[in-house]
């Protein structure tokens, strides 16, 4: 049998400038899809397709001589499918980054409003504080809280403490004194003896049982005001629910938004984790009812869409959230999710100030002591002097002058 030596030449040929060439142009393509930051799904499809395809144009150039009519039919049939496939997984992964989404990257959030960082956002006092803590005295009162209140003690700090380069600590120990680890967090370094004073909303029941459990018992100074909100998609037709309507939502007793004016679409109530500061304001909402039991894809464990641990919370069509009102429009922003009024009262500071918004929080500056015990500021002047300036007119006007509701 004479073996076909020209044409085994020629295919060989060609296949190598297929891979050459082709093979050249995916890796440019892959290479450059990486290093310019396409999204994932795109670099996925692309990396499929390179796969698939180099060795399917190999085999379809090489052998086109060779092989039968059905056999090249059924490689560009395959061909074409992958190339479906591949689009259909670009487009499915474009739609899914078109749905509007409420992102929290914590540590980019902190490090915005950081005291004394460089074009940081927590505000100014504009005149010299009346009170001004010395390094040993800054060293020695550390300070942390909920993420949503970091704004407010932040600025409390640049008011009131020593700069970490005139301070006698680094950036790195100033960060350690004044920390931002989140409600839960906070409570349970209050009662270890880590924290001095933790701003937060209040306690859950379960916290204050910890601290009864270890001894402990927490004191609490109103400093502020704020709105507790619900949010949903900016597409979402409803704009306003009552009071009722969202125990309703939030017991499972109102399951589709048509029941409270909105499209023939389930109810998909978003929940915080157990403890976190929001939660427990939804639980002191229902007033003793029951909350319907999420998903768990639908508790999330930080705030800010009610945000991440799940890493990014979603907002799809049906959604309903909850958030502080300062986190959700100016921290977190986003104008793809829609505040609600509630009872016909939108969440502005107007209406926390004349208490029209039937959902207001107040939020505190918490010690903690041994049960029996004077609490903290009764026990150490530093402590009893920062709490009386945070009630002070200077203290008060930071509030304000962060977004936040002052007590008068």
């Amino acid at each position: 049998m004479k073996v076909p030596w020209k044409k085994l030449l020629s295919a060989l040929v060609m296949a190598a400038a297929v891979v050459i060439f082709y093979g050249g142009l995916l890796l440019f393509a892959v290479l450059f899809t990486s290093l310019t930051g396409w999204p994932p799904y795109a670099q996925y499809a692309l990396w499929a397709w390179a796969v698939v395809s180099l060795p399917l144009a190999v085999i379809a150039l090489a052998g086109r001589r060779w092989l039968p009519r059905r056999a090249k039919r059924w490689l560009g049939f395959g061909t074409l499918g992958v190339l479906a496939l591949c689009l259909a997984w670009c487009g499915f992964g474009a739609w899914r980054d078109s749905i509007p989404t409420v992102d929290d990257d914590r540590a980019d959030l902190l490090r915005e409003y950081e005291p004394f960082g460089e074009d940081t956002k927590a505000v100014w006092l504009e005149e010299p504080s009346a009170l001004r803590l010395d390094p040993q005295e800054a060293r020695n009162l550390t300070l942390n809280g909920a993420t949503a209140l970091y704004p407010v003690y932040s600025a409390f700090v640049q008011a009131v403490y020593p700069n970490a380069g005139e301070g006698g600590y680094t950036p790195r120990e100033l960060y350690e004194i004044v920390r931002c680890d989140g409600t839960i967090t906070a409570y349970e370094r209050l009662l270890d003896g880590t924290t001095d004073i933790a701003f937060a909303a209040a306690p859950s029941q379960a916290q204050l049982e910890a601290a009864a459990e270890a001894g402990m018992e927490y004191h609490l100074t109103p400093i502020g005001r704020e709105a507790f909100v619900f949010f949903v998609n900016s597409r979402n037709p409803v704009t306003e629910l009552t009071v009722d309507e969202i125990q309703g939502i939030y017991t499972g007793e109102i399951t589709n938004w048509r029941e409270v004016g909105g499209e023939d679409q389930s109810i998909r109530p978003f929940q915080r984790a157990e403890d976190s500061g929001s939660q427990s304001a939804l639980e002191r909402l229902m007033d003793g009812l029951p909350l319907v039991e999420p998903e768990l894809e639908d508790r999330v464990g930080t705030m800010g869409g009610i945000i991440q641990e799940v890493a990014s919370y979603r907002n799809y069509r049906n959604a309903i959230g909850f958030s502080f009102r300062f986190y959700a429009t100016e921290m977190v922003e986003s104008g793809d999710i829609r505040l609600l009024a509630l009872d016909g009262v939108e969440p502005t500071r107007e209406t926390i100030r004349d208490e029209s918004y039937p959902i207001t929080e107040t939020f505190y500056a918490v010690t903690a002591a041994p049960v029996g015990e004077p609490p903290l500021q009764e026990r150490d002047s530093t402590v009893a002097a920062f709490l009386d300036w945070i009630l002070s007119d200077q203290g008060q006007q930071l509030i304000e002058q962060t977004g936040y509701v002052a007590l008068e």
